[in-house]
């Protein structure tokens, strides 16, 4: 399961900088939930060649996260917001809490 919602990640944010051919396959076999046989045959390659290619698109895409860190950043994003609604949510200390809220937004708004 983790390793889906990965792929998805990976390809939300990286999908288009793929070649429209490793796009469509991809979609196909990820999302799609081809076998590689059926990939294979809609697209005339072998299977090792889907195997290859999609094993590719991971690689491609993973490194393009090495680089970018982009996902890393969105997920520290989401983390800190979440960190700020349970603060605000918080109503007996909320005037302690402003500082902190702050703080968590300046973060945000600086790794943007």
């Amino acid at each position: 399961m983790e390793k889906i919602v990965e792929q998805n990640l990976l390809f939300d944010f990286y999908g288009e900088l793929l070649t429209d051919h490793q796009k469509s396959v991809y979609q196909d076999a990820v999302f799609n939930d081809m076998s590689l046989s059926e990939v294979a045959d809609c697209y005339g390659i072998s299977r090792q060649g889907a195997f290859d290619l999609l094993k590719r698109c991971d690689r491609i895409m993973q490194g393009y996260e090495t680089k970018l860190h982009l996902i890393e950043r969105f997920s520290n994003a989401k983390n800190r917001l979440h960190e700020i609604q349970q603060l605000l949510e918080d109503t007996s200390s909320l005037s302690e809490n402003k500082q902190k809220v702050s703080d968590l937004i300046a973060e945000i708004i600086e790794e943007l």
